[in-house]
């Protein structure tokens, strides 16, 4: 794949011819659909925990792990999807998923904490990795690499919406009616999602290119793409950043909708985003796109310094959320391109595990500091920052890692 943008003089794309591919709106909207547990399950999970007379604090542990367990397993998943294909990985999986999270409430009261936790990590273990599937789903079902370029923003710009539903949808049913409901939702949406896009001709006939030979069919990621994941981690650490942040000022302006406003700005601001983004083709090869939109993630967090109130604070906090998408798009372009034939599964797996290690961080370190109220609305700007840094200076005393991008974007 070449990391050179576009030079067609009218490079203006629809996203109705996108759309109207064949296949790509199926693809699509069953993996939206099918990933709705990942934002989901751990709200119902938490709401589980409370009505059956836990404390918040296990719940959010439980949650926690639920997310974890998830991330750590992608690349596992990712390889086996390159061995043996998209069905033999999505179709069993979704059904453990589904089948653990229906059976959470009917099981785990009868074998305490130990059981529920054993169940929810299990169920991390064997969630659906739908995402780095489509992704390699792109190249054989939209050859034409503009419609690849539109249809990978759409993609990525619509995650921020699953975050946005999922906790709203999960939060209703539980209050409607229960938690137990909340979770057997979760896991129809997530099961239905899944055979949708696991019935679909380009999931089920997919295969992954042969692997190439030599050592690069030995070792998936070379110095450069582990560079491009640890800064995905300052990526990931900025958005767990934001979710606690969002807390500490509903709790300190007294307002309990900012802890979902806020997230919902920024996701928000990320769905814009990637529309645009995915309307044309911009100039300047993939790597400089990626590192001008970390220039712009980074300096979108900087207004949070001034510590705004709640009306300010919503509105600049979509500015990250549209540079984002933007960020995530470049970066698996750029994996795609520095990946070994017949591992790309794989890699897109690492590359989503990265940004959730950098999330679990971020929140995690959020946490021990939400007392402090500069300190908590300066740690996106810290991921942001530690992202690009390492986008510039990967290894001390070497080259920056865009150079070696570019080396490639002309080979």
């Amino acid at each position: 794949m070449s990391l050179t943008a576009s030079t067609d003089p009218t490079p203006r794309i629809t996203y109705g011819a996108v759309l109207g591919s064949p296949h790509v709106a199926r693809l699509l909207s069953g993996t939206l659909t099918g990933r709705l547990p990942n934002a989901m399950a751990p709200v119902a999970i938490v709401l589980w925990t409370l009505a059956a007379g836990g404390s918040i604090a296990f719940g959010g542990l439980l949650s926690a792990l639920y997310g974890l367990a998830s991330a750590l397993s992608q690349p596992v998943k990712g390889r086996l999807m390159d061995r043996y294909g998209q069905t033999a990985v999505h179709l069993p999986t979704a059904l453990l998923n589904s089948s653990l999270l229906i059976s959470l409430p009917v099981a785990a009261p009868y074998g305490g904490q130990a059981l529920a936790t054993t169940m929810v990590v299990a169920a991390g273990l064997t969630s659906v990795p739908l995402e780095a599937g489509l992704r390699a789903l792109w190249p054989s079902v939209l050859p034409d690499p503009r419609l690849r370029h539109a249809a990978l923003a759409l993609d990525t710009g619509t995650q921020g919406l699953l975050y946005i539903v999922g906790p709203l949808v999960a939060a209703a049913l539980a209050s409607v009616h229960s938690p137990a409901l909340a979770l057997t939702v979760t896991a129809v949406l997530g099961l239905t999602g899944t055979l949708v896009v696991a019935t679909a001709p380009p999931s089920r006939c997919w295969r992954p290119s042969p692997t190439t030979a030599g050592r690069h069919a030995r070792r998936l990621a070379g110095g450069e793409l582990v560079a491009l994941f640890v800064s995905l981690t300052g990526i990931g650490f900025a958005i767990g950043s934001l979710n606690v942040w969002a807390v500490a000022m509903a709790d300190q302006h007294g307002r309990d909708m900012l802890s979902g406003l806020l997230p919902a700005a920024f996701s928000t601001g990320s769905f814009l985003g990637g529309l645009v983004y995915g309307h044309r083709a911009w100039p300047g090869s993939t790597p400089r796109q990626l590192l001008f939109a970390t220039v712009a993630f980074l300096a979108g967090w900087l207004p949070l310094l001034a510590l705004p109130g709640p009306h300010a604070a919503t509105v600049a906090v979509v500015l990250p959320g549209a540079s984002l998408t933007v960020v995530v798009a470049c970066a698996y372009q750029v994996t795609d391109a520095l990946t070994p034939a017949g591992r790309t599964s794989e890699a897109y797996a690492w590359l989503i595990l990265s940004i959730g290690v950098g999330q679990a961080a971020g929140t995690a370190l959020s946490g021990r500091l939400a007392d402090h109220v500069l300190g908590i609305a300066a740690l996106p700007a810290v991921g942001a920052a530690f992202a690009l840094t390492f986008l510039l200076l990967a290894r001390p005393g070497h080259a920056p890692a865009l150079r070696g991008w570019n080396r490639r974007e002309h080979a």
